[in-house]
């Protein structure tokens, strides 16, 4: 009961702390592209870190939170279709968290190999299919302008999580004791 209560604790204060500096990133740190609504996001970068550690519940509530809050006092109103893919995207890089294993600190070639690949993947199903999908039939934007939004937010978010989420999880990975290196002294 008392490390599923640290646990339940751990994951609030990660997912306030994580929208915090989602919004921070997203709001300050946005580079534009040329593409309408459409920038660099280095924020997605951080959210790979976020889900490695802490799962699935606290990268997606802080990245919905943190993006909704950005289109909220950009905006005026969040841009619910692509609040919602974030979302969806902040839990699959969490769900990598039980394969990724970055709290045992050891952090392999292979692992980081897999996780572009997933992460290739899971941008183009939310920027490339669902979120232009949705912008179609929620708010009726021509479908040539949306997919050419989500096309380029799927090259530049997967570049963005390759060089900056890839550069965190190696730099947090080394912050950890791998299991078994520490041996008893007699």
């Amino acid at each position: 009961m008392q490390n599923q209560q640290s646990n339940s604790i751990r994951t609030v204060v990660a997912t306030g702390i994580g929208a915090a500096v989602i919004f921070v990133l997203m709001k300050f740190v946005a580079i534009p592209t040329g593409i309408p609504n459409t920038q660099v996001n280095v924020s997605i970068g951080f959210l790979a870190l976020l889900g490695a550690v802490f799962g699935p519940v606290a990268a997606g509530l802080a990245v919905f939170i943190g993006h909704a809050l950005n289109d909220f006092v950009t905006y005026g109103s969040p841009w619910w279709t692509w609040v919602i893919v974030d979302g969806l995207i902040g839990v699959a890089f969490g769900l990598a968290k039980n394969r990724l294993k970055i709290a045992n600190g050891a952090l392999s070639t292979a692992k980081l190999v897999w996780f572009n690949v997933y992460q290739i993947i899971v941008n183009f199903i939310g920027w490339v299919l669902l979120a232009p999908t949705g912008d179609i039939i929620i708010y009726h934007e021509p479908a040539n302008k949306v997919y050419v939004q989500g096309v380029t937010t799927w090259i530049i978010d997967s570049i963005s999580v390759a060089i900056i989420g890839t550069i965190l999880l190696v730099l947090y990975s080394r912050t950890r004791t791998q299991r078994g290196s520490l041996k008893k002294e007699r």
